[in-house]
């Protein structure tokens, strides 16, 4: 893999939840390139094995582990995988999560009476259980995979916790109410665990990526013949750096959170990587 820097992760084990997708995925095979045993977990062991295969094709150590970031039996038997493999847990990236459409609006705006439109999901349609699922994927996909492996972190030296939050923690997005909640969430709780762990030395940061095209969000963001959505048009007008992200442009921000001599007195902060987006009025 091709790295903007370099940094030493040799004799360090990497936790990647979510690494079968997109954005994670790339995250693992930064970790791996820089030394890290890394071990990749998904909900979809395919999908795990599928990177992991990568990372190893490429000289690196890896192995793939079906684990539900909602079960924490399931964690904790991932745990004990990566103890036998690799040894205790030094780095943990929580980058499982996910949206539901069931938690999402059709519409960016309310217009009276949009209750009352057949087929059409305004605010007042939003099913709670699937906005619930939204927060527990995120937040809680994010809180009991660190129960179980902070447990190593603590004991290890210059160990850290790197969260995945999202742009629109910082400024909620339309018809995604759930999902901009949730990561809210993650980018709070990323500050309360930088405060709690502090007295360990385990630091906790956070990257807030912004518009990146994943397998979640194509169909959001193009239309079936390959060109932008409206809704994509859209955002690229507000983001001054006039394009999209590709999992690349988030590496530098992974290696140097990761660094403990670049990073060492950096906890609590959540980095948005989103070509100026959040920083833009729109005038």
């Amino acid at each position: 893999m091709d790295l903007p820097f370099q940094i030493d992760l040799n004799g360090k084990t990497a936790v990647v939840t979510g690494g079968g997708g997109v954005l994670c995925s790339c995250f693992a095979k930064a970790l791996a390139a820089c030394g890290a045993s890394v071990a990749v977990l998904d909900l979809k062991k395919d999908a795990a094995d599928a990177c992991a295969n990568e990372i190893l094709s490429s000289g690196g150590k890896a192995i793939g582990i079906s684990a539900n970031v909602l079960e924490k039996e399931s964690l904790l038997e991932a745990r004990r995988i990566v103890r036998e493999t690799f040894g205790k847990c030094d780095i943990l990236l929580n980058g499982a999560g996910g949206n539901h459409p069931r938690g999402t609006t059709d519409t960016e705006y309310y217009t009276l009476g949009d209750e009352d439109k057949e087929g059409l999901k305004s605010f007042f349609d939003l099913d709670p259980d699937s906005v619930g699922f939204v927060f527990n994927l995120n937040f809680l996909g994010t809180l009991l995979p660190t129960q179980v492996f902070a447990e190593d972190l603590v004991r290890q030296k210059d160990a850290l916790i790197l969260n995945v939050s999202s742009m629109n923690a910082f400024c909620p997005l339309t018809k995604i109410p759930a999902y901009s909640g949730a990561k809210a969430a993650v980018s709070n709780f990323t500050q309360w665990l930088a405060v709690h762990f502090a007295p360990a030395g385990l630091r906790v940061n956070a990257i807030a990526p912004g518009f990146f095209a994943t397998a979640q969000n194509q169909a959001l963001l193009f239309n079936p013949d390959g060109t932008p959505s409206a809704r994509t048009e859209k955002i690229l007008s507000q983001t001054p750096m006039g394009r999209l992200g590709v999992p690349e442009d988030l590496i530098g921000t992974l290696l140097w959170l990761c660094d403990a001599r670049a990073s060492a007195f950096v906890t609590g902060v959540v980095v948005p990587v989103d070509g100026g987006f959040s920083a833009y009025s729109g005038v």
